[in-house]
């Protein structure tokens, strides 16, 4: 199995695309709005909040980075209209960051006062994007400081001193972080990297900032629980996340039994394919699953 495993990874620039799509289902509801919002509802049923996410970043081109804002509109009024527990999470660089921040900023406006009393996250990016983020961000808190959110990644040294500086009632999503930086500004050991995602959240905590608690490694899920019941927070001060199609039943049933609020992070959109690379990468025995099926039948 691990041969089998590695040889998908290595072979994954050579696989056809429709392959790849075939794997894709498992994290990607879909390319529509529709697709999106029916999954939702699956998970709303099951008791699990969700996020939306459009795929895609860095868009150069304004009538796109419009048409994405718009997007984004329709899919909170889709989510009134339907009544969901569902929010969205938007990259900078997707409504034009590349172009200049102001468009971004715009965009975002648009965004926010179409929130319908629902919430935005502004998705954390790679660290070039940080300062221009926090400040989209805290032009935005001063129209609605409840409705907007940001993203703390837990390897960036600067993170600490980012979560002392955030305004009283912020909420943020706590990461780990995805992107390959440089070892001057980000903590490159696993281990380390947990130990100030612990730091981060204890101080988090400390300040009533709201926690989405984002995270699919279990050792530090479990450490994480062990903090929650030491410290004895309150159950409305945080949720745990987790991304769509990753396997996490044993960690929801958990999750369940301390009756822990559970929001899923679920991307979509026509932009799925880099994203599916990734995610078979971090798990090729998705992939290695969707072949033995293949050849079963």
């Amino acid at each position: 199995m691990f041969l089998l495993n590695t040889f998908i990874i290595k072979a994954l620039p050579y696989l056809p695309k429709s392959f790849i799509r075939i794997i894709a289902g498992k994290y990607i509801p879909g390319t529509s709005i529709q697709s999106a919002i029916t999954a939702v509802k699956t998970l709303n049923n099951e008791g699990q909040h969700a996020t939306l996410d459009i795929l895609g970043e860095h868009t150069s081109d304004i009538k796109k980075a419009n048409q994405i804002t718009e997007n984004y509109i329709t899919i909170l009024n889709e989510i009134k209209k339907n009544t969901l527990n569902c929010n969205i999470s938007v990259k900078p660089s997707h409504l034009g960051t590349d172009i200049n921040s102001e468009i971004a900023l715009n965009n975002f406006k648009k965004i926010l006062s179409n929130i319908n009393d629902n919430f935005l996250r502004i998705d954390m990016e790679d660290s070039n994007l940080t300062d221009t983020t926090i400040t989209i961000l805290n032009k935005l808190k001063n129209i609605s400081n409840v409705n907007v959110g940001s993203v703390i990644q837990a390897y960036l040294y600067r993170s600490e001193n980012d979560i002392e500086n955030m305004r009283p009632n912020s909420n943020i999503r706590l990461c780990k972080g995805i992107y390959n930086e440089s070892n001057k500004i980000a903590i490159k050991d696993n281990q380390e990297i947990n130990q100030n995602y612990i730091r981060l959240l204890k101080l988090a905590f400390k300040k009533n900032i709201y926690v989405g608690i984002a995270t699919h490694d279990k050792i530090l899920i479990n450490e994480i629980i062990k903090l929650i019941n030491d410290f004895n927070i309150q159950k409305e001060q945080f949720e745990f996340q987790y991304l769509y199609g990753v396997p996490m039943n044993d960690m929801i049933a958990l999750y369940k039994e301390h009756n822990y609020k559970i929001r899923v992070y679920i991307p979509f959109g026509i932009d799925w394919y880099d994203y599916s690379i990734r995610r078979i990468k971090e798990n090729p025995k998705i992939a290695t699953y969707v072949i033995n099926n293949l050849f079963r039948k």
